[in-house]
């Protein structure tokens, strides 16, 4: 974990936050007005935005406070012994206020009304347990490059993840609490009703357990010798 004072920390979240939420959702209103009545293409350019999106925002803020943008992320990250628990308790109220700045963006960007409560309803079952798969994967991937001594992966990894996630899971993979709350300002492509947030969240969190759970069985103390040997003679080149 990089060694920048809390206050660097925060502004890193926070920003980081906001840039993934208006790319999110600024994503979203951009591919509804290109290809307006098309849903498979419309989530393919939201996908790819956001994707990209992280990608690059990991490479800014990650050397600052680790990216993390997600307060599962931070709890496993505390769970582990990565982040301090008073850290944690900072870092989340950044990571939701930067959502909720990045959503206010987005909406000002194209036009619309700054705050707009979300309409669109996404809280089924099949949708529940989407988001309880997206956040267990989306956990695995960071844990398993972090545990194993591949963090400088990770930008390209997690963007990945979440671009394929948009399309495997019902959901279109928020596995992110903060991000759950910055979209209901923004009743457009990328939004969730209010109403659905809260379930949300709990999906996440039951997401967030089992992935604790998984990452303790599939990397159990393992020192970086043994991470190197076993793994990176296997593995395509580092990203440079």
């Amino acid at each position: 974990m990089p060694d920048a004072p809390l206050s660097r920390r925060l502004l890193a979240e926070f920003l980081g936050s906001a840039f993934l939420t208006a790319t999110v959702i600024g994503s979203g209103i951009a591919a509804s007005t290109l290809s307006p009545g098309d849903t498979g293409l419309q989530l393919f350019e939201n996908a790819a935005a956001t994707a990209a999106g992280l990608f690059t925002f990991i490479l800014i803020f990650g050397p600052v406070s680790g990216a993390h943008f997600n307060p599962v992320v931070s709890l496993v990250d505390a769970t582990f012994g990565g982040l301090r628990r008073r850290y944690l308790l900072a870092y989340v109220p950044a990571q939701v206020g930067g959502c909720i700045a990045g959503a206010v963006l987005a909406n000002a960007m194209f036009s619309l009304s700054a705050i707009s409560i979300s309409t669109h309803h996404r809280a089924s079952p099949a949708h529940l347990l989407a988001e309880a798969v997206a956040t267990v994967g989306l956990l695995l991937v960071i844990f398993s490059l972090a545990r194993t001594h591949r963090g400088e992966r990770a930008p390209a990894a997690v963007g990945a993840y979440i671009g394929a996630a948009y399309f495997f899971t019902s959901s279109t993979s928020f596995a992110n609490p903060a991000i759950d709350v910055g979209r209901m300002f923004s009743d457009t492509l990328a939004g969730i009703a209010p109403a659905s947030v809260p379930a949300f969240v709990v999906a996440q969190l039951v997401g967030a357990g089992l992935a604790i759970g998984l990452i303790r069985t599939l990397y159990p103390d393992l020192t970086p010798e043994e991470a190197k040997d076993a793994v990176l003679p296997h593995a395509e080149p580092a990203i440079s």
